[in-house]
């Protein structure tokens, strides 16, 4: 098993770039990069039926994965985490089959583990060895981890009011953290007005071109949990939205080697009615989100007023005929409780947030009873405590 990386490619004009070379955003547009494959050599030992035979964690995907070298993947055993059926919830909502893919059992306890794998091996494979990330909590985490995992040094900048938890684990894996009185916005500010002179690596989101490759994996292990078949509809948290269009690019490879029909996922894309920048623009009609001025969540995940990724959510939305939803704090924060009580599982609020965006859309008439829905919690709910005090 090795890589079939080819080349990468801007996701918004026809600029290609060499592999194996360091690469941020594309120097012609200032646009994030995709890497690709050559998919026809990757079925040729990527094949639904090898995999069952492969050692479990998210590298099984070792030939649409972009590490060249097996001695650079730095791995804490990310991935194969469960679908999980939640029965007594789907008949509260009145539906037949709601699974909740359950990433909270990643290493760092988030989906945030499955980029920093790829992105923190690629790092290290290119010979970089100082690397510098702005976080809403979970990435900052899931970074510290893997840089020390790869002998790296990490600085992470995160807003003061990150949860506890985050914070704790980012300083007790050995970065160097830096609180900054803003928004995560304001942290790559501050990167970028210290990067070179410091010599670090940028990883935030889809400025380099690998975190998107781990969050991929997401679509390849959900269409393997669902006997290859992709559900109807998928409820996603979106801050950065790495995970939505990593899914997204895992369905048209996956199609592209033969494993999956050309039908999509109805995408809807869920957010805090505090920080909702992506509901606002696919309200309008737009492509491009504006910055979501004065953001305020306790989800401190969706927390984020200006996705890189704008353009590229959109256009998942508008191709597979979603939609983009705000809920409330008090929304959120109730549905943790009742998922947790129905279900037994205590989900981050980003997770929890699509409970009643889900409750919205059958209401509309948008998702039907015999629909097979999906929805994605991205964390542990034990990393939020700042969010329920008060609440029991």
């Amino acid at each position: 098993m090795s890589t079939t990386l080819t080349h990468l490619e801007c996701t918004a004009c026809p600029a290609q770039y060499e592999a194996g070379k360091i690469h941020n955003l594309c120097t012609a547009c200032g646009k994030p990069l995709f890497p690709r494959y050559d998919l026809k050599r990757a079925s040729e030992t990527l094949t639904k039926e090898s995999l069952r035979t492969r050692r479990g964690g998210l590298w099984r995907f070792r030939e649409v994965l972009p590490v060249v070298h097996d001695e650079n993947i730095v791995t804490l055993g990310e991935g194969d985490t469960p679908l999980l059926p939640v029965p007594r919830l789907a008949a509260k909502v009145g539906l037949e089959r709601l699974f909740i893919k359950d990433e909270s059992v990643n290493p760092t306890q988030s989906f945030k583990a499955r980029g920093m794998t790829t992105a923190v091996s690629m790092a290290k494979e290119l010979g970089i060895r100082k690397l510098a990330v702005p976080s809403a909590g979970n990435a900052g985490g899931a970074m510290a981890a893997y840089a020390a995992r790869a002998g790296m040094e990490a600085h992470i900048f995160i807003p003061q009011d990150t949860p506890k938890a985050n914070v704790i684990e980012c300083e007790q894996t050995g970065a160097f953290v830096t609180l900054v009185d803003g928004l995560i916005t304001d942290c790559g500010k501050m990167i970028a007005a210290r990067k070179e002179a410091e010599g670090w690596f940028e990883m935030s989101t889809l400025k380099e071109p690998y975190r998107v490759e781990g969050k991929k994996t997401l679509g390849y292990e959900l269409a393997e949990q669902l006997d290859w078949t992709l559900p109807d509809v998928i409820l996603y948290p979106t801050g950065g939205g790495t995970g939505l269009i990593g899914m997204w690019k895992a369905f048209d490879e996956m199609e592209a080697m033969g494993w999956i029909d050309s039908k999509r996922p109805r995408m809807i894309s869920v957010q805090a009615a505090g920080c909702a920048p992506i509901v606002r623009a696919f309200e309008k009609g737009e492509r491009r989100a504006d910055e979501f001025l004065n953001a305020a969540t306790t989800a401190s995940g969706l927390r984020v007023p200006r996705p890189l990724a704008d353009t590229l959510i959109l256009d998942a939305l508008y191709a597979s005929q979603g939609r983009a939803i705000a809920v409330t704090d008090a929304e959120l924060l109730a549905a943790t409780r009742e998922i947790g009580a129905l279900e037994g599982l205590f989900v981050a609020p980003e997770g929890a947030a699509c409970l009643p965006a889900l409750r919205e859309l059958r209401a509309a008439g948008l998702v039907q009873p015999e629909e097979t829905v999906v929805i994605f919690n991205t964390g542990a709910g034990v990393k939020y405590l700042e969010s329920y005090a008060g609440m029991v």
